[in-house]
Order: structure tokens, then C-alpha cells, then sequence
């Protein structure tokens, strides 16, 4: 179920949250109980469809990552997330800490929803508002609302822009400032959404973008600017795009392309990127902001992932890398995500970086090397450099590489011709591969088919490709030339090992690796 569909089914229970206590000038948010039966962490600590080197919560229901940041020592991701059920719902902000980005711990829930108040339907997305003296974050909190102000059309509920600040040490506790910062769109402006603040700071101005659009128009994100980060001047939209029209069966601007949501926008060399997410897609755009009219001009731009992958939201780390995070969606019904008792997890870091010809490049930070284990290499160790492995070695490597417990890393570096080949992981009991990667030999335009997904090849200058899959659970994800990238479920019930095949046109291997991956937990809990 979507934000919309959600917040609009839950009106009906309005009547549950009008009853409370008004906010004073700040409402500090205490943290809620999220403890688990015994049956029922059996259940969690036990099912192999389960990630083991992702962070998630320790059951129910994720999604967006928030707020994410390297504060004291230590990495801090906020996450929307529903304590009470393993389906989308009842939006609070759940959080975790990392010292290195690979092993998380869970902390107590960090913002929930004031009933009566402006954040009584829910506690959406976020982020850092920087530059601040004490830690502070802005949100956008949904409200009920009279039909003329609405943001969520047909629904009677507003988004408002919410701010809180901490000043604890570990950002366990947070205080609300008692209003709304903006108070939904600018007067007079019809909009299609009005959510997912992304603020940045230049010189003594911040700058805020929040995601929207206009009906029949296309989608957009609306730039605002603050002298002190409180109070916000609406400017123009930083950036829109043309709509491509109406998409039958499909009513949600989301859906449709009339709607931005979750932008994200930062610079990354000598040039600025704008990621949004919209018809179930995450787009970058690479380009410049034009900073007397605060306009931003796109130059290069793409699709950032191929499958469930969404709302996005980046970070500079420890090292002064820009690392992107996002969610990988669920691909089950609410039936099944219940009996499961868990859904969704964020997808592994991304270092983002520019590539020639300013496209965008992603890489999974190194510090993951670390959980790697039982690696079996082809050519095999002490085999020249430039060796290409024979038949026979490939052969016999196909029937000896494995991936145990459904958690591994796959790389496999080729050289694309005019043959036809194919890499799968394959359950070793038989039934149908977990992922299919084909490449049908082109030269001309060569590109990989992954899940039905054309995926361009973007060789090195030696002429060689990298396919680096990891396997978590029923998570995959798949980075093509660290340039092309595709996230998949799969939750056939696959006991044993995963088999690694090759099979087509094996001259063109250069070299395959497989690796285990250690959890991070030793009861699939990340913590």
C-alpha cells in the first residue's frame, strides 16, 4: 500500500487521535517499546529469506531511510518504519548506530507521531538540517487538513514540514519544535505532493528543496531559503520535469510522473546531482546550479536502479565520501509480509563518485570486504596475471563454487565479444536459478539482461566488464560497470547452497570470485 492510499484509509480513525495533549514550545518524543516474544524471534532468527548482512529493524514493517549522518564517532541512520505491524502504517522514525557502516545497533524508536498534533498522521521523511549548534532534523509530519489546503488530494490531510532538534550525545531523545517550519505549499500554488525535505547550507543561507509537482505538468522540486533554518521564504521550483501523461489504472501523481518525491541533491566534484524518485524509479541527474537565479541545469542523466530500489537519501561519511542509501522494497503481499513479520530492508551503501563523461559511479564501500570468507578465485592463486581460464578450469571451478546460507558475493569480470554467454545462481537442489544474467553478444551496444532489464555495459579501457552481485536472503543486488545497477527479490524457499554456472561463450572469462559473507549478527537481528 502507498502513502496515499494509507493516509487516506486511516481518516476514518481520526477521531482516535483528536482527543490529546497540546504541544508545548518543545514535546520530547520518549521512546516506545519494541521488544519481541520468544516464538517470534525464533521465527525472525531462522528464516532464510531473511537478510543477514543488510541493516533492518528487528521486525516489521521499513522504508525510507532518513537523517542518515556521522555524528561523535559514529554513523546514525533514521528509518520510517510501522512498530506496530509488518505492513506500511503508522510512520514513526526508527534508528540504528554503525561504527564502520557494515554492523549496526539498534537504539530505542526516535520520533513518533503527536496525537492531535501537526504529525498525528504520521512521521515521514527527513533529513540533516546542517550548520546548526545542536543536532537538528527536518521532517514532514501529516496532518488532517479542510479540503481547499489539502497536499494529499481526496484525502483531507496535509504535509507540513516539522523540525527537532537533540542534545543527546547518542540522538536517542529528540524535541519537537511546537509548529510546523512551513505550514504546506505556497499560498495559491495547486501541487501534487508537498514532502521529503532536503536541506543544504551555503555560506550564511540554507537552502531547502521539498518534493512536488503540478497536475498534468510533471513533476518538480520546490526550492526555499532561510536565514536562521526556522523561518523559510519559498523561492521557485529548483528543477521540473515535462509529464509524459496519464497511466491507465493509475490515480496516485507518484505513479504518474506528476510527482517528485524524496529528492536529494548535493555537489559531487565540479558538479551538483539531483536524485528524485517517482513512477517507482530512482533518477539521477548530474549538472550545475546556476547560483545568481538558483537554478539547477541537467547535463547527464539516468536511472539509477533497475528494480526495487526507492527513496534515497545520501550523506558525507567519516572519509569525506558521498554514500548513498536506499530501500529495497518488498515484492509480497501484506498476507505474506504478516505471516513473515518482518518486511523491507535498506539497501548496502553506495560510495557515489563521477565517472567520464560525468556519469554517475556507485561503489559498495571497501569496509565490506571484511565479511568476506571461504573465497574460491578463478584462475586460480598464483596463476599469471593476464591468464584466461581454460575449459576444463571452468568446468571443474562451476562444480566446486558455492554460496552457503544464501549469503554471498559474486564477481565476474569478462570480456564482451560476439558470443553469447550466461551467469546464474542456481539453487543446488534444483528449481528455477535465483538470477539469470545474459549477454547476447554485441559489440556494437553491448549490455547485460538481467531480470528482464537491459543493463548497458560500460567496459574498461582494457575492453573488460564487472558484474558484482550480492546475494543476502531474498535481496540481490547487482552493480554492471559500477555504473549500471539492479536490486531484485527472490523468495523461493531454496534450501542448501547457491551453485555459481556459467555456461555460452566461456572464452570471453577473464575471472570469477565467490565469497561467503559473514553476518553480522548471529540471529539475523542486525544488532
Amino acid at each position: 500500500m502507498d502513502r496515499r492510499k494509507f493516509l487516506i484509509s486511516s481518516l476514518a480513525s481520526s477521531a482516535l487521535m483528536a482527543a490529546a495533549p497540546a504541544l508545548s514550545a518543545f514535546s520530547e518524543t520518549a521512546p516506545a517499546s519494541d521488544m519481541l516474544s520468544p516464538a517470534l524471534q525464533q521465527k525472525l532468527a531462522h528464516d532464510p529469506l531473511r537478510p543477514q548482512f543488510h541493516l533492518l529493524p528487528r521486525h516489521n514493517w521499513m522504508n525510507d531511510p532518513c537523517a542518515p549522518r556521522y555524528y561523535k564517532g559514529e554513523y546514525h541512520m533514521f528509518f520510517q518504519y510501522n512498530p506496530d505491524a509488518a505492513t506500511w502504517g503508522d510512520m514513526h522514525w526508527n534508528h540504528a548506530t554503525s561504527p564502520d557502516l557494515v554492523h549496526w545497533k539498534h537504539m530505542p524508536l526516535a520520533i513518533a507521531p503527536t496525537p492531535g498534533s501537526f504529525d498525528s498522521f504520521g512521521i515521514f521523511t527527513g533529513s540533516v538540517l546542517p550548520g546548526m549548534e545542536q543536532a537538528t532534523v527536518l521532517y514532514t509530519g501529516v496532518t488532517k487538513s479542510t479540503p481547499e489546503r489539502e497536499t494529499i488530494r481526496g484525502g483531507g490531510l496535509r504535509e507540513v514540514q516539522c523540525l527537532a532538534t537533540s542534545t543527546d550525545p547518542d540522538l536517542r531523545s529528540w524535541n519537537k519544535l511546537d509548529k510546523p517550519v512551513i505550514d504546506g505549499p505556497p499560498e495559491g500554488l495547486k501541487v501534487t505532493g508537498f514532502r521529503d525535505p532536503c536541506p543544504w547550507k551555503d555560506g550564511d543561507t540554507w537552502y531547502l528543496l521539498i518534493g512536488s509537482g503540478f497536475t498534468g505538468k510533471g513533476g518538480a522540486v520546490l526550492l526555499y531559503s532561510s536565514k536562521d533554518g526556522r523561518n523559510w521564504s519559498y523561492l521557485h521550483p529548483l528543477a521540473q520535469g515535462p509529464w509524459s501523461g496519464p497511466v491507465p489504472g493509475k490515480t496516485d501523481p507518484v505513479d504518474t510522473g506528476e510527482m517528485w518525491e524524496c529528492p536529494d541533491f548535493f555537489p559531487l566534484g565540479d558538479k551538483h546531482v539531483l536524485l528524485y524518485s517517482t513512477e517507482r524509479k530512482v533518477y539521477w541527474n548530474v549538472g550545475v546550479l546556476d547560483r545568481k537565479e538558483m537554478k539547477f541545469h541537467t547535463e547527464k542523466q539516468g536511472l539509477l536502479d533497475h528494480g526495487f530500489y526507492y527513496a534515497m537519501k545520501s550523506m558525507e561519511d567519516a572519509q569525506g565520501r558521498r554514500v548513498l542509501w536506499g530501500w529495497v522494497e518488498e515484492h509480497r503481499s501484506d498476507e505474506a509480509l504478516r505471516a513473515a513479520g518482518w518486511a523491507g530492508c535498506m539497501a548496502l551503501p553506495r560510495v557515489l563518485t563521477l565517472a567520464p563523461g560525468n556519469e554517475l559511479r556507485m561503489d559498495v564501500p571497501a569496509e565490506f570486504a571484511s565479511l568476506r570468507r571461504n573465497t574460491q578465485v578463478l584462475p586460480p592463486p598464483g596463476a599469471p596475471a593476464d591468464m584466461t581460464p581454460t575449459a576444463d578450469q571452468i568446468q571443474h571451478a562451476m562444480a566446486t563454487m558455492r554460496i552457503e546460507d544464501r549469503a554471498g558475493e559474486v564477481v565476474c569480470v569478462f570480456k564482451p565479444g560476439d558470443g553469447t554467454s550466461t551467469l546464474e545462481l542456481q539453487p543446488n537442489e534444483g528449481g528455477a536459478p535465483l538470477v539469470s544474467m545474459v549477454y547476447n553478444g554485441d559489440i556494437a551496444a553491448p549490455a547485460l539482461t538481467i531480470a528482464e532489464k537491459k543493463l548497458k555495459l560500460t567496459p574498461d579501457k582494457a575492453g573488460f566488464s564487472t558484474i558484482h552481485v550480492w546475494l543476502d536472503g531474498s535481496v540481490i543486488e547487482i552493480l554492471v560497470d559500477n555504473r549500471e545497477a539492479i536490486t531484485l527479490r527472490d523468495y523461493s524457499p531454496a534450501g542448501g547452497d547457491i551453485q555459481i554456472s556459467l555456461s555460452g561463450d566461456a572464452a570471453s572469462l577473464r575471472s570469477l570470485s565467490v565469497s561467503g559473507i559473514k553476518p553480522i549478527s548471529s540471529d539475523r537481528l542486525t544488532t
